[in-house]
């Protein structure tokens, strides 16, 4: 169990911890480090730092979320790097302070503009969305699936390779509304959207259901499908396609479109984590694990066949391209990078500033 939990956790990892005047220090860590190391380390550079003359005193260790939403770390909590969520970024302050930390500007004004997806094939995107899909999921072991849910907070280790494929699903949602809604030309808009649906094409051509279904939702935010005269400049053909991916994801029966699709598959397949995730939650609740004194040998059963799942999922190895060319090295690091607007009403206001609602 350990190579493919510790591989991800003990990776070192370069991160920016805000100020509240939003100066900043970049940090060097562990993705599994605790608070007070972090702290420490953050200390150590204020230190040197020429903006900060005065050393702070007493520091806290802060999650701000783009919607001003704060939480405050414990000093021995673990791998918050990974609890993060998009547009949420790290900041030090004293316990006085707390009130005033801001999101950082960026996140609350958006500056509309050219999307460079329009340079960009949709064949290159897709092939760099499966393959880090792949990369993601390749480091979650079966046991993590468990951990997340049987033992939640309470578990003696995150299991933080799982966290990261469910920022990355969450991530790659709110890129697809981001793209959309900063494009302010109409044509522009409508090529994009052709875009997105040939990119879930190809993602779930190559069975990575993960990026497939991230992308279809993206497409599903409200923000997005209210855009009346974007969607009537699609062509026919693309539409129709659009319904049978949003059938996939149509949660009714149990999700019986989705699980009708990954029966069919062989592996190796990207699943859609989120699902399985449910599916695990739901088995926990509806049983319990102990009778008394007795193990409930039946659920213990029915989570192996679950974990096992999982396991024929990865039984093959996923072929990974290798190209190195600029352009190709270009689109990884812009698939990896993604710059994302999370805030719904943010979005919401981009997509009536592009089509009032009068139109």
């Amino acid at each position: 169990m350990l190579p493919s939990v510790s591989v991800v956790s003990a990776c070192p990892v370069f991160c920016r911890v805000y100020t509240p005047d939003h100066s900043y220090v970049t940090i060097r860590s562990r993705l599994s480090c605790r608070v007070g190391e972090i702290l420490a380390l953050v200390r150590e550079k204020l230190q040197y730092s020429e903006d900060q003359p005065v050393l702070p005193g007493n520091l806290i260790l802060v999650a701000v979320t783009s919607a001003g939403e704060k939480a405050v770390f414990r000093p021995s909590d673990e791998a918050v790097f990974t609890t993060l969520g998009v547009n949420t970024h790290l900041f030090t302050c004293e316990p006085s302070e707390l009130d005033s930390l801001l999101p950082l500007p960026e996140e609350i004004h958006w500056t509309p503009g050219d999307s460079k997806l329009h340079d960009m094939s949709a064949e290159e995107v897709a092939n760099q969305l499966v393959a880090f899909d792949w990369e993601l999921f390749s480091c979650v072991h079966e046991v993590e699936f468990v951990c997340y849910v049987f033992h939640g907070e309470q578990s003696r280790w995150r299991p933080l390779n799982l966290e990261l494929v469910l920022q990355r699903c969450s991530e790659v949602q709110h890129w697809v509304a981001t793209e959309i809604l900063q494009c302010q030309s109409l044509p522009k808009r409508v090529q994009l959207l052709r875009k997105f649906i040939k990119i879930a094409a190809l993602c779930k051509q190559q069975q990575d259901l993960l990026s497939f279904l991230a992308v279809v939702l993206g497409l599903d935010n409200p923000a997005v499908s209210r855009l009346r005269l974007t969607w009537e400049g699609l062509p026919g053909k693309f539409r129709k396609q659009f319904q049978q991916f949003e059938s996939v994801a149509d949660p009714s029966r149990n999700h019986k479109s989705y699980r009708d699709l990954i029966t069919s598959l062989r592996p190796p397949l990207i699943p859609f984590t989120p699902l399985l995730l449910k599916d695990l939650t739901f088995l926990h609740e509806s049983c319990k694990t102990f009778h008394g004194e007795l193990v409930n040998f039946e659920k213990m059963h029915k989570v192996a066949e679950m974990v096992r799942i999982i396991r024929r999922y990865r039984s093959s190895q996923l072929a990974m391209d290798t190209e190195t060319s600029p352009s190709h090295l270009q689109t990884k690091a812009y698939v990896r990078q993604l710059q994302v607007i999370d805030n719904q009403n943010l979005l919401f206001d981009m997509s009536c500033k592009l089509e009032p609602k009068d139109t």
